[in-house]
This record gives C-alpha cells, structure tokens and sequence, in this order.
C-alpha cells in the first residue's frame, strides 16, 4: 500500500516554486483583463502550455531564466492592455 508522499524541497527549490506559482497566477490575472473573448482564451492556452511544457525543469540557472522571461512577458502584457484602455 502506497500513501501519497509530498515531493520534499530544498528551501532554494521551494523559493522558486513559489515564485512559479505567484508568477503564473500573476499572469493568469492579468490575461482576465484582456478585453476579446477569443484573445483570453488563446493567451490562457499559451500560458498553460508554457508552463506544462517547463515542468519538469529542475536546473536552477534555467528556471531562474524561465522566470525572468515570463515577467517580461507578463509587463509586456501588462503595457499592451494599458496601452488599449488609454
């Protein structure tokens, strides 16, 4: 009989985890802002692929990488729908 085991962390691994986490949540929040229909759901596809995609990553230099262009991506985002309202 198996029980379901948590994956243990490193306090570095659960750091950036959670910086992952916050992360995608960040842009899930802002592609709600997002004003098409047809936009939203192709942005949250991406972003959902994007991050499935890099789930299995565990060199640290990468992720650190990973995360720097996501927050990249979400401030790009982030001016474009400021841009749209203005």
């Amino acid at each position: 009989r198996t029980a379901n085991r948590i994956p243990s962390f490193s306090p570095s691994q659960f750091l950036r985890r959670q910086q992952v986490l916050q992360l995608y949540r960040k842009i899930l929040r802002a592609i709600r802002e997002v004003p098409a229909e047809a936009d939203r759901c192709y942005l949250k596809d991406w972003a959902r692929e994007e991050f499935r995609r890099n789930k299995e990553a565990t060199e640290e230099d990468a992720i650190r990488m990973m995360i720097t262009q996501g927050n990249m991506q979400l401030r790009e985002l982030e001016r474009t729908l400021k841009l749209a309202k203005s």
